[in-house]
């Protein structure tokens, strides 16, 4: 009985794998237009991957 574990990724990681400049990332969370993320205690911000790849099957839909 092996679960997998969903990666949580960076602010950057994330920023690389869909190709834009982290202050965009940066200014469409603060639109509310990103995907779904986690702040940490520390103050960090992860995005599971799961919701990375449904936020960008959304995007397709809409267009």
């Amino acid at each position: 009985m092996s679960a997998t574990r969903d990666e949580m990724l960076t602010i950057p990681q994330v920023a690389k794998e869909i190709g834009v400049p982290r202050s965009t990332f940066y200014r469409w969370r603060q639109l509310k237009k990103g995907p779904k993320a986690i702040k940490l205690p520390n103050g960090a911000v992860r995005i599971r991957r799961s919701d990375l790849e449904r936020w960008i099957e959304t995007l397709e839909e809409a267009a």
